[in-house]
């Protein structure tokens, strides 16, 4: 078998696209950690099914199967969604990444864990907690009259100083709290006294029930300026002078277990004087405390965290309330004392993922009515209104959580993870409901019996790794995508805490930050540009290809919306001394991703299958518009089969792959590798550029797309020798 001729797009595109819309259904896994643009594990197994299998690829996908002394690597780990993949087959695996972040997550997902031991220790952690902290987390109920009960988030508003007055104004962006989709009415904050009212209609709201005041939606915040609304004067913000912007504590969300069966809609409130009393004893029990594990460090310059020194946040510990603080300190000390180190090394890693919802950058979704963590788009913005979640989580029963970003919620994620790779699985859609298929006889992480299943994970450069040659089977990667994500940067929010618990002893957490000056990613503030991207990547595959058996593949996936970041992709396949095989669609990411969702970016990949020229036949080649036109209008046929009618950014990405595989297949004869990496790129655009306008080309491919056959997401029919007995539905 091979990639280019047994992989069946529309089957893995369907599967991908129902993946990424609920991933940690799919692929448990990757709750062990966040973990930035992770592409479907679906994708993955479908290509190294298809490389090494024998058969149909759809029979093969719901199969157990066996690769062993199959040898693998990934020079570009991330969330290690390729290395788990080919483990999870038996394969020996060979995993590189820069980021420290990336090796310790990736090894976490593949070590063995006694999940009954885990369990155990860590719901003893939590209540402990709770013995310490839980009052901090607790309210009443004003509709029933019920006390100390679970508050789900504390909802901020950040405050300045009027420049006129003197006096505080509250930089509200708009007063609308929650809307009615779910919740049965629209709730808004009143502009002028601060209370909460639930009203039917949001352009015709009525007046407050506190104060009678003409209630608004829209706040005074706009675009770096407010008016206060004492005295009229318009005030700039950030201003930050060297400190952040102070919160102010406006409404709560809490949950009533004993009365939600008879409420209807979510349970919200004014905060009353107990519940500032609470955070003021939270915070002088923290002013008290001398913190052990609480990271001192400063925030670096760069491309994300500057943005972070125009609000006024100079240390990483200037981006949690001093309620939040105390509690991960605490949880810190106890996980600190666990004995056993692999309990204590999950337990960190927990801690470490807990951190993105225990934060003063998360945000409140007024419209689903949940905590957005500070990756939510891939960066650190910082918004006006602030979500803070209830560090210890609300347990709704077994599994069962109230909410998120709670140590609870942690927990079940981590167990669930690990569960997983005890007893992999695949989900099916039987046309009305998912189905889980368990795959016996796979298995995520350890070594297996007879040495099959070999991991050797390292941190470091990819550039500096010493494979022999012709010892890899396959090459399958995820690359970082020129300047879409700053790993290092974001990363480092984690890694200060991570590395204060493990110890600096630990491989990769010598430094004071993750970041690193050979980090592939386009950087302004590094001052690296694409020639460095494509230089890097090229040195990258050069390794791979001098590693890899005689016609074995590279293979990666890669989209961008700029024609120069596929250049270096050319560049590097050439300089690597390979061919670019084939260039298939898949959807890698969700469509209603906070970061995509409103954008012309595209959600489908494309997987880059790249041979030695003595062992790549030319396949699907053009010479004109028309060509590539025709080429491209098949692949967005498949990409509809399989249920995504594609946009015109995916058809744009999906033009660019196939004209940087012509590139690389005219070039391939007479490149130079030696050359200046500025004429190297010149080379290589100027091949793209010659087939004509980039968006007439996506258009003129849409125009000519077949009609597909058939209907969306078709109806898959399994062949098994026989029906799983614990098949289960999810």
């Amino acid at each position: 078998m091979s990639i280019e001729q047994d992989f069946d797009v529309s089957l893995i595109a369907a599967m991908a696209l129902r993946e990424k819309q609920i991933q940690q259904t799919y692929r448990p896994f990757i709750g062990v950690h966040k973990w930035f643009a992770r592409r479907p594990g679906t994708l993955f197994r479908g290509l190294i099914l298809a490389e090494f299998g024998d058969g149909q690829l759809q029979d093969l996908f719901f199969r157990s199967n066996d690769f062993s002394g199959k040898r693998v690597a990934d020079p570009f780990m991330g969330g290690g969604t390729p290395v788990v993949e080919a483990n999870r087959v038996g394969c020996e695996i060979f995993g590189f990444d820069i980021n420290p972040m990336s090796t310790w997550i990736v090894r976490e997902e593949l070590e063995r864990l006694d999940i009954a031991a885990y369990e155990r220790t860590v719901y003893s952690l939590i209540d402990e907690l709770r013995d310490e902290i839980d009052s901090n987390y607790q309210t009443s109920c004003p509709i029933y009259g019920d006390t100390n009960v679970p508050v789900k988030s504390f909802l901020w508003v950040k405050t300045l100083d009027c420049t006129g007055c003197g006096r505080s104004i509250d930089l509200f962006p708009g007063y609308v709290l929650a809307e009615n989709q779910r919740h049965p009415k629209n709730v808004l904050v009143c502009w002028s006294c601060g209370d909460l009212n639930e009203v039917e209609d949001r352009h015709n709201p009525g007046s407050c029930v506190g104060c009678d005041s003409t209630l608004k939606c829209i706040g005074p915040a706009r675009r770096g300026r407010c008016d206060c609304l004492h005295c009229g004067q318009t005030n700039a913000y950030p201003a930050s002078h060297g400190r952040h912007l102070a919160h102010r504590l406006f409404a709560i969300e809490y949950y009533n277990p004993t009365r939600k069966a008879v409420h209807n809609g979510r349970f919200f409130k004014k905060p009353d004087a107990a519940d500032f009393a609470r955070f003021a004893a939270a915070a002088d029990r923290w002013e008290k405390l001398s913190p052990r594990f609480v990271p001192d460090q400063s925030i670096p310059p760069g491309d994300e965290t500057t943005r972070l020194h125009r609000w006024g946040y100079t240390h990483y510990r200037d981006m949690f309330n001093s309620r939040q603080l105390l509690g991960l300190e605490l949880s810190c000390r106890l996980i600190a004392e666990t004995e056993d180190s692999r309990l204590r090394h999950a337990l960190a890693t927990n801690l470490s993922d807990l951190l993105r919802y225990q934060n003063m950058l998360c945000r409140y979704d007024a419209k689903t009515l949940k905590a957005l963590d500070i990756f939510s788009i891939h960066g650190f913005p910082v918004g006006l209104v602030q979500c803070e979640s209830n560090l210890l989580g609300i347990a709704a029963g077994p599994g069962s959580n109230v909410g998120s970003g709670g140590w609870s919620n942690i927990a079940a994620k981590y167990i669930k993870a690990k569960r997983y790779g005890e007893a992999p699985y695949e989900v099916i859609h039987d046309g009305q409901r998912n189905v889980r298929v368990p795959i016996a006889g796979e298995r995520i992480g350890g070594l297996r019996g007879n040495g099959r299943g070999g991991i050797a994970l390292q941190c470091r450069s990819a550039t500096e790794c010493r494979l022999p040659p012709s010892s890899l089977d396959a090459v399958f990667t995820d690359p970082p995508y020129f300047g879409n994500v700053q790993y290092g940067e974001l990363m480092d929010f984690c890694y200060v805490w991570l590395r204060n618990l493990v110890g600096h002893g630990t491989e990769g957490f010598h430094h004071r930050s993750s970041r690193s000056a050979g980090e592939l990613t386009g950087n302004i503030t590094e001052n690296r540009g694409l020639e460095h991207f494509a230089t890097g990547l090229s040195e990258v595959y050069s390794r791979m290809a001098d590693a890899l058996k005689p016609g074995a593949p590279l293979v990666f996936t890669y989209h961008h919306n700029k024609i120069e970041a596929y250049c270096a992709v050319g560049v590097a396949i050439l300089d690597a001394g390979m061919v670019c095989s084939a260039a298939l669609p898949c959807p890698a990411e969700m469509g209603g991703s906070i970061h995509i969702h409103g954008t012309s970016s595209s959600i489908v990949d494309t997987v880059f299958v790249c041979r030695s020229p003595s062992h790549a036949r030319g396949q699907r080649l053009f010479s004109t518009p028309g060509g590539i036109a025709g080429i491209v209008g098949e692949d967005l046929a498949q990409l509809a089969r399989a249920g995504r009618t594609p946009t015109h950014g995916d058809t744009r990405c999906i033009v660019l792959g196939h004209l940087t595989r012509m590139a690389v297949w005219e070039h391939r004869e007479a490149w130079d590798r030696t050359g200046s990496m500025t004429a190297k790129l010149s080379a290589v655009n100027a091949t793209m550029a010659a087939y004509g306008d980039l968006d007439g080309l996506a258009r003129s491919a849409t125009r000519v797309q077949p009609a597909p056959s058939g209907s969306s997401f078709p109806q898959l029919s399994f062949d098994f020798d026989e029906e799983p007995s614990d098949a289960v539905p999810v």
